[in-house]
């Protein structure tokens, strides 16, 4: 904890003292899980998040209160930073002015899914590589030698689909098959209206079924791939309590499963974008979200470090609070 509040101070230009005794310094340390002392990533992704989370930290240094419209303001302030610093780089990269005017994005930098390449601006100054814009209206037909675009043809060999994946569908549409629980309820219908779940894992009504996602759960973005491990982890545990007590179904009780989701339905985190971007999957496609897209996007309101040493401490207790074990 001293090697965190240390490198709060070098951030912030404040005493050790301030860090320390600092009660909103304290609060977004403890919201934000803490600091590491060195980036070992160092990609986009971090990049994006360090802007906000450096300005955040000098607001309230400063005096001024944590909230919505700190961070607002935080978020805006390094959306035109990088936006602004992307443009320049396609114009330092890009030869020709025209191309690089048409590849240059006037939009926020999470309206789409950043993406990372060190080739790709550069494969325009290729002779063979041409940018047909279709100034957002998107290719007009195609037919058996090509693609009609803006009233023009073009000739192709071959065409790429490159569609993109699919998210914020059913979940039995995602998985390729529906899960049906106590009296054939399928999971598509129990969650008709939101997910409902404990720890985005325990589902009322569909006894011995672990699902494995980060929504609901830490909802940690940056590393998808440490909701799963962590999830094993917390699946395991509550296996061998089974096995130890001779239950051969677990299941967690409604009132457990109620007081999770009104606890995420309070919460204001989930990752939704601007209702200002051009529609896409990080704005619900530019509809309103409603209570079943806040459900099925939310997070443990304290943040994914807070919900790891959360669910550590749920499993290592024991008690296994709000789930029941059985034996049919």
């Amino acid at each position: 904890m001293r090697r965190v509040r240390l490198f709060l101070a070098a951030l912030l230009g404040c005493g050790l003292a301030q860090a320390a005794t600092d009660p909103k310094l304290l609060l977004i340390e403890q919201k934000l899980g803490g600091f590491a002392d060195e980036d070992l990533v160092m990609d986009g992704w971090t990049d994006i998040t360090k802007r906000i989370r450096d300005r955040m930290l000098q607001h309230v240094a400063a005096g001024g209160e944590p909230g919505p419209a700190a961070m607002l303001r935080a978020y805006e302030e390094s959306d035109d930073e990088k936006m602004n610093e992307i443009r320049a780089r396609v114009d330092a990269v890009v030869d020709d002015p025209a191309t690089a005017a048409a590849l240059k994005p006037w939009y926020r930098q999470l309206c789409k899914r950043p993406c990372f390449h060190d080739e790709y601006l550069q494969a325009y100054n290729r002779p063979n590589a041409h940018l047909i814009d279709t100034d957002g209206k998107g290719v007009e037909r195609i037919d058996e030698t090509g693609v009609w675009v803006n009233g023009t043809h073009y000739e192709l060999d071959c065409i790429v689909f490159a569609s993109g994946f699919e998210v914020g569908t059913t979940y039995a549409r995602r998985s390729g098959f529906e899960t049906h629980g106590r009296d054939g309820v399928a999971l598509g219908d129990h969650w008709a209206e939101g997910m409902r779940t404990k720890h985005g894992m325990h589902v009322h009504g569909f006894p011995n079924l672990f699902v494995v996602a980060p929504n609901q759960a830490a909802n940690l973005i940056s590393n998808v791939t440490q909701n799963f491990s962590d999830a094993g982890s917390t699946i395991a545990a509550v296996v061998s309590h089974a096995e130890s007590v001779g239950a051969d179904e677990v299941e967690v009780t409604p009132e457990a499963e109620d007081d999770w989701v009104a606890m995420l339905a309070g919460s204001q985190r989930a990752f939704r974008g601007s209702p200002d971007c051009t529609p896409g999957y990080y704005n619900n496609e530019g509809r309103p979200v409603g209570r079943r897209e806040q459900l099925n996007g939310a997070g443990y309101p304290d943040g994914p470090v807070a919900y790891f040493d959360y669910i550590a401490r749920w499993r290592s207790s024991g008690s296994f609070d709000g789930l029941t074990f059985r034996t049919r």
